[in-house]
This record gives C-alpha cells, sequence and structure tokens, in this order.
C-alpha cells in the first residue's frame, strides 16, 4: 500500500489549499482514512479522518469549520480542503489509512499506511 500526498505550499493567512492523498495497492473501501499535521518541536496533530464506506467524519476542534475531508471512489483519494488558514497551520500535512471499516480514530497508532507528507506553509 502506498500513500501519495500533494497539493501543499505557501499560502497568505485567510488563504485555501486543497491536499489530495492518492492510494495504490489496494482499494480504501474498507478503511478509515485520516489527515495528521507536525508543527517543528510538536506532537503529530490528528486533523479529520472519513470512513471510506458511508462517509462519516471526524474533525479536530482546531480545523472544525474550516477544513473538510473527502474522498473519491473513482480514483482511490482522499482530500483535505482547507480554507481560512492562519500561520498556527503551519506544518507538515500527512495522510494516513486505518485497514478497518468501523469508528474515525484520533489516535495515529491506529493508522498503519502513511504518506511521505506535504510542507504547508501559511504566511500572516
Amino acid at each position: 500500500v502506498q500513500l501519495q500526498a500533494s497539493g501543499g505550499g505557501l499560502v497568505q493567512a485567510g488563504g485555501s489549499l486543497r491536499l489530495s492523498c492518492a492510494g495504490s495497492g489496494r482499494t480504501f473501501s474498507s478503511s478509515v482514512m485520516g489527515w495528521f499535521r507536525q508543527a517543528p518541536g510538536k506532537e503529530r496533530e490528528f486533523l479529520a479522518a472519513i470512513r471510506w464506506s458511508g462517509g462519516i467524519t471526524r474533525y479536530a476542534d482546531s480545523v472544525k469549520g474550516r477544513f473538510t475531508i473527502s474522498r473519491d471512489s473513482a480514483d482511490n483519494t482522499v482530500y483535505l480542503q482547507m480554507n481560512s488558514l492562519k500561520p498556527e497551520d503551519t506544518a507538515v500535512y500527512y495522510c494516513a489509512a486505518a485497514p478497518r471499516g468501523w469508528g474515525t480514530p484520533r489516535d495515529s497508532e491506529e493508522y498503519d499506511y502513511w504518506g511521505q507528507g506535504t510542507q504547508v506553509t501559511v504566511s500572516s
């Protein structure tokens, strides 16, 4: 299983970015997909998760109302739409997959597969 994250970049505060995570090696119809981020000197932080079957989502309070997670079964891709970005959103963003068909875990230990990370920098 491989996950390829893309879409990061430099954006001004208040702007938007859409991250993509393309999966290969298996279908994710019985998986939960998650997005995490890690800023320098900080622990990895859960952002959002989506249960592939049914589309049930879960968000961290820090991004609720600003970020939206979605998936495209045709492309085996999960997205993270990020709006109203703030300088404190600056981090490396990771997508991850948990091969399970239940729940929307926040704990990174629940995820078995990880993408390589994509840098998001928000300038003030």
